[in-house]
């Protein structure tokens, strides 16, 4: 085992790395698979192409993933340019991608589907267009100075509608300026703001060609214009997002202009035509007129004037006779409010106030009598009732049994306990008082008494 020389992992990848870098065949490799394992990070994007059979990781760093024009989406199948390479630190081989677009349709109908759904789910899309006017008066072109589309619209114009003012505001309809200067000059036609349509358009062309059109930017700023814009950009199939975001589209140039402008020729003799029904209008009311003052001049009032007032006399008569019926009325009804106001006012008088008062008077006078008596007579049996419960509690009535009211000293004695031998007692008794004095006591027999209760 000594005689073999074992190589390290790194030099064995080394070495693999090596043999990659040198194969002619591996410096710029052509690859279409499906995006997988995608998620968008910072700077450098990591992600594997696969189809049904292998799977093949991939890089691309960022100054070559930022010149995309279209968003990577996982799932999505692509075209892919690199070469590939060794990650020393996995031992893995890899596609480091350089250049990167949608497999079956370019990276520029790729952005525009994007970009279309995005603004549609913005609401960009989704408003209530402005009505073209039918008789404008000044016209702003935003388009090319020198292509065909100015060219078409002006021999448009000038065939129907010669009168109208046209303005051209020349502007680059292709490459990467373009964009700019679509925006710059549809904020200079709303800050302008005394055109009556806008006109915005250009000749057909490849998708890039048309790119300009289908910028976010200009979009938005077609829909933020306050005058009605027609847009007319590429041939009848082409479809840009201004397109969408315009009041109207045109599928060409010459249709733009038709439809910012009518027929002058037509309109003079729709006018014509107005004139004459206005002419015989005025004929038929003029011969009705007519016909009318014929009638009123046959008519009996101006034959007999004086009837003209007996309509007038017959209605005076019966207003004269309605208001003497109404005076009449208004008399008896004030007549009856008279006697009303006698009558209240006769029993309102003093006398009947006075004889109400004296027969209410001698009313109360003998109620009050009423009233007293019997009070003093409720007054008088209570009192006798009194007397007969304070007679029934007087001591006299006691001491006619035999009760006698016992003072020693002008103190009422009522124990055994409050007299000594030799105490002299007053008794008083229902006919007469008694003086006595105390020989004796026994106390012993009032404890008998006592006990024996």
């Amino acid at each position: 085992m000594s005689d073999k020389n074992y190589l390290t992992v790194s030099q064995l990848t080394q070495y693999i790395a090596t043999k990659f870098e040198k194969d002619p065949y591996l410096h710029q490799v052509y690859v279409t698979g499906e995006v997988s394992n995608y998620r968008k990070r910072a700077k450098h994007q990591y992600f594997s192409l696969k189809d049904d059979h292998a799977v093949l990781s991939g890089v691309m760093f960022a100054n070559a993933f930022n010149q995309l024009k279209f968003d990577l989406e996982d799932g999505m199948k692509v075209l892919a340019i690199g070469r590939i390479g060794v990650f020393n630190q996995t031992g893995r081989y890899q596609l480091y991608i350089d250049h990167l677009e949608p497999d079956g349709v370019g990276a520029l109908y790729q952005r525009y589907e994007q970009l279309k759904r995005q603004l549609t789910e913005e609401g960009v899309f989704q408003f209530d267009p402005k009505p073209i006017p039918h008789f404008p008066k000044n016209i702003a072109v935003i388009t090319s100075p020198s292509g065909a589309v100015i060219r078409d619209i002006i021999t448009t114009v000038k065939r129907r509608y010669p009168i109208v003012q046209l303005t051209l505001y020349p502007t680059a309809v292709q490459g990467k300026y373009a964009a700019d200067e679509l925006v710059k000059n549809l904020e200079r036609v709303s800050i302008h703001g005394e055109y009556d349509t806008v006109i915005i358009g250009r000749g057909g062309g490849s998708i890039e060609d048309l790119w300009p059109f289908n910028e976010e930017k200009v979009v938005r700023a077609v829909r933020k214009m306050n005058i009605p814009i027609i847009s007319s950009v590429g041939h009848e199939t082409d479809t840009t997002l201004v397109d969408f975001a315009s009041d109207m589209r045109a599928a060409t140039p010459t249709a733009a202009a038709e439809i910012a402008t009518p027929v002058l020729s037509d309109e003079l003799i729709r006018i014509q035509e107005l004139q004459a029904r206005l002419y015989r209008a005025q004929a038929n009311r003029i011969q009705y007129l007519n016909q009318r003052l014929l009638e009123y001049q046959n008519a009996y009032i101006f034959r007999q004037p004086l009837r003209l007032y007996e309509g007038y006399q017959l209605k005076l008569r019966n207003l004269q006779a309605q208001l003497i019926q109404s005076q009449e009325s208004n008399m008896r009804s004030q007549r009856m409010a008279i006697q009303h106001l006698d009558q209240s006012l006769y029993q309102s008088t003093p006398l009947t106030t006075l004889g109400t008062y004296h027969t209410k008077v001698n009313y109360l006078q003998h109620q009050l009598i009423s009233n007293h008596s019997q009070q003093i007579r409720a007054k008088e049996y209570q009192l006798q009732k009194a007397i007969s419960q304070l007679d029934l509690l007087s001591p006299l009535k006691r001491m006619s049994k035999g009760f006698a009211y016992v003072t020693s000293n002008k103190m009422p004695v009522d124990s055994i306990t409050k007299v000594d031998i030799g105490d002299s007692l007053a008794i008083q008794l229902a006919d007469g008082k008694i003086t006595a004095q105390i020989t004796g006591t026994d106390k012993k027999q009032l404890s008998k008494i006592k006990g024996e209760s």
